[in-house]
C-alpha cells in the first residue's frame, strides 16, 4: 500500500501545475556549470550556474533527461548532462586520468551515434564540440573555473540562446519516444507491475534514489532493493524480486523525494523523518506539522489560527473551516536511514478526522498542572527527550512507536513509561514532561482495559488520574508520593541552605521499597519540625513589642503537621515493594503535591476566554 499510495500522490502532483514535479524519464539535478558553445561547436566559455552564498556556489536544480547519475565504477554517460569528467574529460586532482579519458570518450561516442537519429541543429553543435574537444588542451582559465565549482553537474547551451540544449521541444519529444518504445531489448524484463497491475518493462533499480534522510547516503538510498542472494528467489535478481514497472518506480520515488523536500509535509523526530499527505488537496496538510512538532509559525495570524485549532481538537470538536473534510484520506510514513536503504518505522492510513481526534485525545491525556513556562501541547520530541541523558541515546524504535500511538489512538509504548521511570530514579527529577507522560500512559491503559476486556487490567489504579492534586485518591502509591513530597518540603523549609535533600538521597528507594525508607524519614521529619518550631519561637521573641496587625505569621510547622497527618490517615502500612505501575503513581503523587498551587491548562484556557 505504501508504493500504491505514493504512486497516486504523484498523479495528484502531476495534475497540479504549482507542484512542478519531474515527468517520467526526467530528474532534477544540481547543475553548477554550463558549457557555452558556438553554433559550429567551438567553445565560447565555461559558465557557473547557481548563486554564490558566502563564497560557496549553490547549484541550480535543473530538469534533465534520464535518471540520477548511477553509482559504481562502471562507465555510465548521461544524455546532454553529466559531471566534468564526462563532459570535458577533466577531473580535479585526478588520480586515474585514463579512466577520466574513457568517460569522455564514452560520452562523445553516445552522442555522435545519436546525431543522425535526432537530427537537430543544436544537438549537432554539441556533437561538433565533442568531436573537436581535446581534454589534454584545457586552458588554465577553464581549470580554475572548474576547480571553483567543487561539485555538481554541467549542461550544454548555445551562445545567445536562453534555453539549454536538452530543453528543446524536439529533443524532449525524441527522448520521450525512447521511453515509451514497445520493443524491449534482450536485457530488459517485461512483467506485471505490482503497483499498477499493468504489463510493462520492470525496473531493475528503482530510480531516482531517495534523498533527504539524515544519516543515509548523500547520493540517495533505496526504499526497495535486493543485494544478497539470500533475499532473492525463483532465480530473480535485484529488484526483479519485487516487479515494479519503470514508470511506477519513477512515480513513487519522485513523489517521496517531493515530500522529503517539502518543509510543510515533513517532520524530523530523532533519526526518523516523517512525511504526510492527503489523497486530495486539504488545508489539514498546512497545519498538521506545526500541531505535532510544537514549532510556532512566525506569522502572527497563522500562530493564532494554530492555537485555535489545537484548542478545538483538544476539546473534542473538529474545525471544518480550518481542516477541511474529516473524511479525506490521510497518510503517514516514517523513514529512518539504514546504510544504502531506508527502514520503515511506521506506515499509517487514516482520515483527517480520525487523526485529529486521536491528536486531541493525546493532548488531553497529557494535560497536567504546570507553570506558565510549561507548554500546553508538548511536542513528541520533548517527551522522548526525557528518556535519555542525551538525544543520541534515545532508543530509535521508540520514536516510531510513540508516533504510531499518538496518531492511531493506540496504547503508548511500555518502553516510554519504563525509560522515564529509569531516568527519574537516576537523577531524582520529576518534572512536568515526565509526570505528564506517566499520567498519559496510565490513563490510556485504564481506558483500554475498561473498553476491551481482553486487555491487561491495571489493578493498582481504580480510576483515571486527574490533572491536579486529588487528596482523596485511594491508591497507596499515590499517597506515598504525596507524603514523600511533604517530607522533602519540610526539610527544605527547616534547612533552606541544604543542597542535598531527602529527595536526592532517598527517592529511588522510597519509590521502589517504601518500607525500608519511610520509617526513617518519619523519624527524621521530627527533627525538621523541631527546627521549624524553634524558628517560630525565635520570631515570636523578636516581635513581642510588635502589634498583632504587623506581627509575622509563621505557620510552617502546623501546615506540615496537618498535611502529614491527613496523608498518614490514608496509609495503613508501608509496603515492601512497589511495582512499575505503582512507581508511576508515586511519581505523579509526588508531582501533584509539589505543584498543588499551580493552575491547569484547562484553567489557563478559561482565564484566556475571560
Amino acid at each position: 500500500m505504501i508504493l500504491q499510495s505514493l504512486n497516486a500522490f504523484y498523479h495528484r502532483l502531476e495534475a497540479d501545475p504549482k507542484a512542478e514535479v519531474a515527468p517520467f524519464g526526467f530528474t532534477e539535478q544540481k547543475i553548477s556549470f554550463c558549457v557555452v558553445i558556438e553554433s559550429d561547436g567551438s567553445l565560447h566559455q565555461i559558465r557557473e550556474v547557481g548563486t554564490r552564498e558566502k563564497n560557496k556556489l549553490i547549484p541550480d536544480l535543473v530538469l534533465v533527461p534520464g535518471d540520477a547519475k548511477p553509482s559504481g565504477a562502471g562507465i555510465n554517460p548521461c544524455f546532454l548532462w553529466d559531471n566534468p569528467a564526462y563532459l570535458l574529460g577533466f577531473k580535479q586532482d585526478d588520480k586515474k586520468p585514463e579512466r577520466t579519458l574513457q568517460s569522455f570518450e564514452a560520452f562523445r561516442e553516445r552522442h555522435l551515434r545519436l546525431e543522425e537519429e535526432i537530427k537537430n541543429e543544436e544537438f549537432s553543435s554539441v556533437c561538433r564540440f565533442l568531436e573537436t574537444w581535446n581534454p589534454g588542451s584545457i586552458s588554465t582559465e577553464i581549470i580554475d573555473t572548474l576547480n571553483a565549482l567543487e561539485t555538481g553537474f554541467g549542461v550544454f547551451k548555445l551562445r545567445g540562446k536562453t534555453h539549454y540544449v536538452h530543453d528543446q521541444e524536439a529533443i524532449q519529444t525524441w527522448w520521450k519516444e525512447q521511453l515509451t518504445g514497445e520493443e524491449a531489448s534482450s536485457q530488459e524484463v517485461v512483467g506485471q507491475c505490482l503497483i499498477t497491475g499493468e504489463t510493462d518493462r520492470i525496473a531493475q533499480l528503482h530510480n531516482p534514489a531517495i534523498k533527504g534522510i539524515s544519516g543515509a547516503q548523500s547520493s540517495g538510498a533505496k526504499l526497495v532493493s535486493f543485494n544478497c542472494d539470500a533475499f532473492e528467489s525463483y532465480g530473480k535478481s535485484q529488484s526483479f524480486n519485487a516487479p515494479v514497472s519503470e514508470k511506477a518506480a519513477f512515480n513513487y520515488c519522485t513523489a517521496l523525494n517531493y515530500l522529503l523536500r517539502d518543509d510543510d509535509r515533513r517532520i524530523q523526530l530523532g533519526d526518523t523523518r516523517v512525511v504526510f499527505w492527503t489523497d486530495q488537496p486539504s488545508p489539514a496538510e498546512d497545519v498538521f506539522g506545526p500541531m505535532t512538532t510544537g514549532v510556532e509559525p512566525e506569522d502572527k495570524s497563522l500562530k493564532e489560527n494554530l492555537e485555535r485549532v489545537l484548542k478545538q481538537i483538544t476539546s473534542g470538536s473538529f474545525p471544518h473551516e480550518t481542516l477541511g473534510s474529516p473524511k479525506t484520506n490521510f497518510y503517514l510514513l516514517g523513514l529512518s536511514p539504514n546504510a544504502a536503504r531506508l527502514s520503515i518505522r511506521f506506515w499509517m492510513i487514516s482520515t483527517v478526522g480520525e487523526v485529529m481526534q486521536h491528536l486531541g485525545e493525546h493532548y488531553r491525556d497529557l494535560e497536567l498542572i504546570g507553570s506558565d513556562r510549561d507548554p500546553r501541547y508538548p511536542p513528541p520530541y520533548r517527551l522522548l527527550r526525557q528518556t535519555a541523558r542525551e538525544a543520541k541515546d534515545i532508543p530509535p524504535l521508540l520514536e516510531g512507536s510513540l508516533l504510531r500511538a499518538i496518531w492511531s489512538g493506540g496504547l503508548y509504548p511500555d518502553a516510554l513509561y519504563n525509560q522515564i521511570l529509569r531516568r527519574i530514579r537516576a537523577d531524582r527529577l520529576v518534572n512536568y514532561f515526565r509526570a505528564a507522560t506517566l499520567k498519559a500512559v496510565l490513563n490510556r491503559k485504564i481506558r483500554f482495559s475498561n473498553k476491551r476486556p481482553e486487555s491487561p487490567r491495571l489493578t493498582a489504579i481504580e480510576k483515571e488520574l486527574p490533572v491536579s492534586l486529588d487528596p482523596d485518591r485511594p491508591e497507596l502509591a499515590y499517597q506515598l508520593g504525596r507524603l514523600f513530597a511533604v517530607l522533602d518540603s519540610a526539610q527544605k523549609k527547616a534547612i533552606p541552605e541544604l543542597t542535598d535533600t531527602i529527595k536526592d538521597r532517598y527517592y529511588s528507594s522510597a519509590s521502589a521499597t517504601p518500607a525500608s525508607v519511610f520509617p526513617r524519614l518519619i523519624r527524621l521529619n521530627q527533627h525538621h519540625l523541631g527546627k521549624l518550631r524553634k524558628k517560630l519561637n525565635d520570631q515570636e521573641t523578636e516581635t513581642e513589642e510588635v502589634s498583632k496587625e504587623t506581627k509575622p505569621k509563621f505557620r510552617g510547622r502546623s501546615y506540615f503537621e496537618g498535611e502529614i497527618e491527613r496523608i498518614m490517615n490514608k496509609i495503613d502500612d508501608f509496603p515492601k515493594h512497589l511495582n512499575l505501575t505503582q512507581q508511576g503513581l508515586f511519581a505523579i503523587g509526588f508531582y501533584h503535591q509539589r505543584t498543588r498551587h499551580l493552575v491547569t491548562n484547562s484553567q489557563l484556557s478559561n482565564l484566556d476566554k475571560e
